[in-house]
């Protein structure tokens, strides 16, 4: 990879094996402009590393996670710190990934883990050809503008 440039985080980060990825930190969870923005670029996979805390957690994690999938219609992996109720700050855990209609495909709980999902772009393209939102939007009401360039 040749690394963060000007246009991060809009541009997407990387690709492996034909799976192109975007990444955004756990705030951005919560702004589903950049996970827009992202899919708009080329993303089939948003990345999310982040660490909710017990109180946020519990309620927005899964929740949020979900809806960027659905709203983006890509896959969505948010990746957390395995809980540590000794630390200064308990992350709530529970890493997943989300497919494009939503459905939870990998989970850990609160313990250490790794987390495998196999990656159908062929899904992606299909639940966008079945259900093709981002043809279908407004754009006489709204429109989404990219400020990176």
């Amino acid at each position: 990879s040749s690394g963060i440039n000007a246009e991060w985080p809009l541009r997407p980060g990387f690709e492996v094996e034909g799976v192109t990825f975007g990444l955004g930190i756990c705030y951005d969870l919560r702004f589903p402009e950049l996970g827009h923005l992202m899919r708009v670029k080329g993303a089939h996979f948003l990345v999310y590393p982040g660490a909710f805390n017990m109180v946020t957690g519990p309620i927005y994690w899964e929740l949020l996670t979900r809806a960027r999938a659905v709203d983006n219609q890509v896959y969505v992996a948010c990746i957390a710190p395995a809980r540590d109720t000794d630390a200064s700050y308990v992350s709530y855990a529970n890493s997943l990934v989300v497919d494009p209609s939503g459905r939870v495909e990998a989970r850990c709980d609160a313990e250490e883990g790794i987390l495998y999902c196999d990656v159908k772009v062929d899904l992606v393209q299909a639940i966008r050809e079945s259900i093709p939102t981002f043809k279908q939007k407004r754009r006489d009401l709204y429109d989404m503008v990219d400020k990176s360039s």
